[in-house]
């Protein structure tokens, strides 16, 4: 760790990066330059950041943050791969200038929380088959 910079501060750094690179994938959502593929991705990144469901709930020791630490990224990553590098920087830079602030949406709440339960349903009827 850097001489001067706590364990706190770091994790503060991580968290700003964090949220302004979601930002830019929002702003980059709203782009019409940017093809299916990317919207996709950056569909499925901002959609499992934001939700309040976890695929692994947070209270089981260690797997619990380990999904946060291993999903989140990997969607962000592959969102940022199919996103044009100049439409990413552009985004990047609005991002910097108009960081975003989301209303809590209890209805949205209820969109997720009914998908999250619609899918194991699904599958769990399709392998009962």
């Amino acid at each position: 760790m850097a001489k001067g910079i706590s364990s706190k501060s770091t994790r503060s750094i991580a968290g700003f990066r964090l949220t302004s690179e979601l930002t830019a994938l929002h702003y980059a959502l709203q782009n019409p330059a940017v093809g299916w593929k990317a919207r996709f991705w950056i569909g499925c990144a901002l959609a499992y950041a934001l939700s309040p469901v976890d695929l692994i709930p947070d209270f089981i020791p260690i797997l619990g943050y380990l999904d946060d630490l291993i999903i989140v990224p990997l969607l962000i990553g592959m969102a940022v791969a199919s996103i044009p590098a100049p439409i990413l920087q552009e985004c990047r830079e609005r991002a910097q200038k108009e960081p975003l602030q989301l209303s809590k949406n209890r209805w949205m709440l209820v969109v997720i929380l009914g998908i999250w339960l619609t899918v194991p349903y699904c599958i769990f009827t399709i392998i009962r088959k």
